[in-house]
């Protein structure tokens, strides 16, 4: 992960917790996920091998994570599923079973005469986690637990004139709020996980955010992690989505998918052998980028421009309009909503965008070899979603150079709250998923 507790006391939600957590799991969120490309020594340490102890946790996190997927499961499944032994999964799940992170379900007797089977679940209430997605206009925050289950949110409207100090103090407050409504135990609580627009630094520090100048160069996590004195992660919002799609999704989305991100513009995240594609610098899915290239809009340096397709919420009521539009609609939902209805022009703004962004999909599918593209995100409306995803499922199963080769489905978002949901998820993500990468850490 890329932080952790910065060992100050800070104010407001520092007072409500002490850095109780397991420490198994709070060694895996402090460790620090921050690749450095430039520092030899961090690159060497990725080639390192893993003691006693980091194998150990590689064979416990790949425990939770088949139970995770399956729901509930007997301990020979597990065995079966993680080629570890009976008896290394049963010594496993005590130690699990006796921090809580575990419980044991009903007995349940075989059709064959013997021992009947007592399956193991996670326990949702064992380890919680908040989630914020960051958008120029609007603050989301959300608690949720280990299931995924959204307990608590709130949500605030922000304007360009929010300075970044007010964003940190209203994420505090937010969070506090919910943490003492929820009333969890302290020990149970894991960190807090940020989804915001890129490009952002590998330590979670905002770069050049297209609509919001206020916050650019701004050390959000280091802010954050002083401020609220626990593991923070900040993340693009595309790859918190994807992260929070795959830790939803269980056994529908254990394999490798794109996430298409319908937010402040189009972004994508990538989930690549089970496991989060950041890149070297935490900017990898840079989708708008792609679009531009693969549609020709370039400067006359050759640089790639904006492509006003890849920004929805902008360009649906500008080229509804363009098309004849003749009605009252001026907002993006309400122009969304024209869709819904049939209005020509707005259908036909509609297709001319999700013809663009099926460009970009079919460079992933190209360039990746993907058999799922998932849609979503806050500004991926209902109205939008036939037209979307027909015409992108069209795309990536004609287009692509190996078309004939595979069938890559494209399907909608498991998630509700994908912005923030997936913001909390990289949290549980980082603290649980097995990774021999992580594994093997300095």
């Amino acid at each position: 992960m890329r932080s952790g507790p910065s060992g100050r006391s800070g104010q407001g939600f520092s007072a409500l917790q002490e850095p109780t957590t397991p420490q198994p799991v709070l060694r895996r969120l402090t460790t620090g996920r921050v690749a450095r490309i430039s520092d030899r020594g961090a690159q060497a340490a990725a080639y390192q091998g893993a003691n006693q102890y980091d194998l150990g946790l590689f064979n416990e996190y790949r425990i939770i994570e088949t139970i995770r997927q399956a729901g509930t499961i007997s301990r020979t499944e597990i065995s079966e599923q993680t080629g570890l032994t009976q008896q290394a999964v049963s010594r496993i799940l005590r130690t699990l079973l006796d921090r809580g992170l575990v419980a044991e379900a009903e007995q349940e007797r075989a059709e064959r005469l013997g021992k009947p089977r007592t399956p193991v679940r996670l326990r949702a209430e064992a380890a919680y986690a908040a989630g914020v997605l960051v958008d120029p206009e609007s603050l989301t925050c959300v608690l949720a637990d280990l299931d995924g289950e959204v307990i608590q949110r709130r949500r605030l409207s922000l304007t360009a004139r929010t300075s970044p100090s007010r964003l940190v103090a209203e994420i505090d407050k937010r969070i506090a709020a919910m943490i003492r409504a929820a009333a969890i135990a302290p020990a149970s609580f894991l960190g807090v996980g940020v989804a915001t627009p890129g490009p952002i630094t590998p330590d979670g520090e905002l770069l050049d955010l297209p609509l919001s100048e206020a916050w650019r160069n701004v050390p959000l996590r280091q802010l954050l992690a002083e401020r609220l004195n626990c593991p923070v992660v900040v993340d693009k919002d595309g790859q918190a989505a994807a992260i929070g799609e795959r830790w939803i999704g269980r056994t529908q989305r254990s394999g490798d998918f794109a996430f298409l991100y319908f937010g402040t513009g189009i972004g994508s995240g990538l989930v690549l052998n089970g496991d989060a594609y950041r890149g070297v610098s935490s900017n990898a899915g840079e989708f708008g980028q792609l679009c531009a290239i693969r549609t020709g809009n370039l400067d006359a340096s050759g640089q790639p421009q904006l492509v006003r397709e890849c920004n929805p919420t902008l360009a649906l009521p500008a080229i509804a309009k363009e098309l004849g539009y003749r009605g009252t609609a001026t907002s993006y939902r309400e122009m969304c909503a024209e869709v819904g209805a049939g209005d020509p022009a707005a259908v036909a703004a509609a297709r001319q965008i999700a013809d663009v962004i099926s460009v970009g999909a079919v460079a992933l599918i190209d360039l990746l070899d993907l058999p799922l593209v998932v849609v979503g995100g806050p500004a991926f409306e209902p109205e939008l979603a036939e037209i979307m995803l027909t015409a992108i499922s069209r795309a990536v199963n004609t287009a692509p150079t190996a078309h004939a080769a595979r069938q890559v489905a494209v399907e909608r978002s498991l998630l509700n709250e994908v912005g923030a949901l997936g913001a909390a998820s990289t949290i549980f993500h980082e603290a649980f998923t097995p990774s021999a990468g992580r594994a093997a850490r300095p």
